[in-house]
């Protein structure tokens, strides 16, 4: 998710194939209600094996109208770097999956114009993450129901080989993180297709009253402000004391997160959305994930 850098972003065409019929696979979808402060609730249970995504087939630009070649091949270092690498940390919108998670809900809740109206505007200045969030949120106010509805309607739609890079990852005895500004409520039925432990996640939450209402979100969350994704980083390495870890997304807040005592390497994911300046700063450039699939070999 990256709706705040200033850089020009290139969409990249996204043509979608339906795997498998998935509304009635969803009747797995548990909303839980705990008690916390203020009466707010936000828990979803799900049963992985009765989760089916939907994937989709990416097709990239010529790497010749980019002018990025220079990363796009690795040096030794970064490939030594990869192979080397105990964790690594995905970010979600257009990396994981190939939507933006809030836009979508949006726009199935009746304000997806008014949502991208607001995300075109913040683009262009400095307004915290924080901000932003909280802004677009209260543009559609999504109910539990209307979440839940979401879900059982519209399954995750991957990005096409990450399923197979998670399993390479995790049959290396690899840790992955799934770190993002979306919400729990829509990351935890795509860690549930992947394997990912809930443990995994940082995400924001949305917050629910004790009949579902929309009431806000929780910014005790590290990833609901400004620099939270370099934070949350941060806390895995010194709570799991890993030597080398990777951050892969597409945006100026996944690059954030390659600083010292967080990621030590930073791949740009560009299958979906081309963010031309997080590219040229990345230390490797991807269009898909079968060459980070094939170097673990």
């Amino acid at each position: 998710m990256e709706a705040l850098t200033t850089s020009r972003a290139v969409p990249l065409q996204v043509p979608c194939r339906k795997l498998s019929s998935v509304s009635a696979h969803f009747s797995c979808l548990e909303f839980k209600r705990f008690p916390c402060r203020s009466g707010r609730v936000s828990i979803m249970n799900t049963n992985p094996k009765s989760l089916r995504p939907v994937t989709a087939s990416v097709q990239p630009q010529e790497l010749s109208a980019l002018g990025h070649e220079g990363n796009v091949v690795p040096s030794k270092g970064i490939l030594d770097l990869w192979r080397d690498v105990e964790a690594v940390c995905f970010d979600v919108d257009s990396t994981v999956c190939v939507d933006e998670g809030i836009d979508e809900l949006a726009e199935f809740c009746g304000a997806g114009k008014a949502v991208a109206e607001w995300t075109a505007r913040a683009m262009g200045g400095s307004v915290p993450f924080e901000e932003a969030l909280a802004a677009r949120l209260s543009l559609f106010k999504p109910s539990l129901s209307k979440v839940e509805e979401y879900l059982q309607k519209r399954p995750p739609r991957l990005s096409p080989g990450i399923e197979e890079l998670v399993k390479k990852l995790r049959a290396n005895k690899i840790d992955v993180y799934l770190i993002s500004g979306g919400f729990r409520q829509m990351i935890n039925p795509v860690a549930s297709i992947l394997g990912i432990p809930r443990e995994n996640i940082f995400a924001n939450n949305i917050l629910f009253g004790n009949s579902g209402e929309f009431v806000g979100f929780d910014e005790n969350e590290p990833t609901s402000r400004s620099g939270g994704k370099a934070k949350a980083v941060q806390q895995i390495r010194e709570g799991r004391l890993y030597k080398t870890m990777a951050m892969i997304g597409d945006g100026a807040t996944d690059l954030e997160a390659r600083k010292p005592g967080g990621a030590d390497l930073f791949i740009c994911y560009a299958g979906v959305q081309l963010r031309e300046a997080v590219a040229a700063q990345a230390d490797w450039l991807i269009f898909k994930f079968e060459p980070l699939i094939n170097s673990l070999d």
